[in-house]
């Protein structure tokens, strides 16, 4: 039997890897829709490659580009926000991987889960801005997101049919990004290229400077505690630099176990591909002869990004989308060398200070909590951090 698939963010690097993935897994497997920001250039080539049913590009210029080329029979082009959501909800799709970066997800996720899709989840924004909702809805409970986020796989492997309470902690590792072990005063001095840099991983831009700030392993944390059910004071963040333990669970007789590979995206996408069996692949498999594995704890007063995500967690409600919003708007301005890496924190502190937080919120009071964040941190940036640096 054919597996159907639908890809949301074909065109970035989790999107990319998924499909080369389905291109070794082979027969077994059909793309039926497709979906990317704006790049038409190359979601047109996936489109004459895979011939989906279903190609989509968030802005409608795009879209009508697409459209536009020769060579697409068969496949249905739409634009915008409801396009997302038709191929989030595709009646074909036997498989949903969500794929994109940031807050675009969420809507997708929710259209998709409540339309009763399987869906692997490689997009942790949406999780983290709404998996409250999303419990609330019982859309958590259904057994229908397999994670592909390479330590949420590792504990979803490592936890397999065992029961909540039989979990003690989780080990959520960290390869600690390129900047492991600097202070602040070094921090102050890095740069964009030099934090797009990862020393192990080869991910899109967005996730590289998450794991540099250590922010891409506080969103894991929250994502952690809706996946699997968890308390916050249960999952620890260890520093391992090998990134060859993805992630270790240790139960209540005191018992660990970890899951290992090589630090390479396509292991986890394929597992949630073809779970619940597994295939052969050709990638390169660990060694463990002569290797040496450390752990570390996580520097907290330098990287402090990972305390926000933490805090966000505790105070629950609209602040985690604040967080990440926050986030994702720092980042923005940090790429565009209009803030310093030290800043993003910062920047995201006073947002988080300011935001009077909506307690058990809805779906719209997420999405206008997003709103405000953009808003407001924008206007932060351009008020204490840009030009004339007062008040910072």
């Amino acid at each position: 039997m054919v597996k159907k698939i639908a890809i949301l963010g074909s065109t970035g690097s989790i999107g990319k890897q998924t499909l080369e993935v389905i291109e070794e897994l082979g027969s077994g497997y059909e793309v039926v829709a497709l979906t990317a920001g704006i790049n038409d250039q190359l979601l047109g080539e996936q489109v004459e490659k895979f011939r989906p049913e279903l190609a989509v590009l968030s802005e409608a210029e795009a879209a009508k580009r697409l459209s536009n080329r020769a060579n697409l029979p068969g496949c249905k082009v739409e634009g915008g926000r409801e396009g997302q959501l038709t191929a989030a909800t595709w009646p074909s799709a036997d498989l949903v991987v969500m794929a994109q970066v940031g807050f675009s997800g969420f809507e997708p996720l929710v259209a998709a889960l409540e339309e009763g899709k399987t869906v692997a989840l490689a997009n942790k924004e949406s999780l983290v801005v709404g998996g409250e909702i999303l419990k609330r809805l019982g859309l958590l409970d259904q057994g229908k997101i397999l994670p592909v986020d390479s330590e949420h796989s590792a504990i979803w492997q490592c936890l397999g049919c065992s029961s909540p309470g039989q979990v003690s902690r989780v080990f959520l590792t960290a390869s600690g990004g390129p900047f492991f072990g600097r202070d602040q005063k070094a921090l102050q001095e890095v740069r964009p290229q030099q934090a797009l840099k990862h020393p192990n991983w080869d991910m899109g831009g967005k996730i590289t400077i998450d794991s540099a700030t250590m922010m891409n392993k506080g969103l894991e944390v929250i994502e952690a505690m809706w996946l699997f059910g968890l308390s916050l004071e249960q999952i620890k963040v260890v520093i391992h630099r090998q990134s060859i333990v993805h992630s270790m669970v240790e139960y209540i007789d005191g018992s660990i176990l970890a899951q290992m590979g090589m630090p390479d995206m396509r292991l986890p996408i394929q597992y949630a591909l073809t779970y619940p069996e597994r295939e052969f692949n050709r990638f390169e498999k660990y060694d463990p002869f002569g290797k040496k594995l450390d752990f570390e704890q996580p520097d907290w007063d330098n990287f402090p990004c990972l305390g926000l995500a933490y805090d966000a967690a505790r105070t629950g409600g609209t602040m985690p989308a604040v967080l990440n919003c926050a986030n994702e708007v720092a980042v923005e301005h940090f790429l565009r060398e209009r803030i310093s890496f030290t800043d993003i924190p910062a920047v995201i502190e006073r947002v988080m200070s300011s935001h009077e937080t909506v307690h058990n919120p809805e779906v719209e009071d997420v999405l206008e909590a997003d709103r405000w964040c953009r808003r407001q941190t924008k206007n932060l940036i351009d008020q204490f951090y840009y030009g004339d640096v007062k008040g910072r």
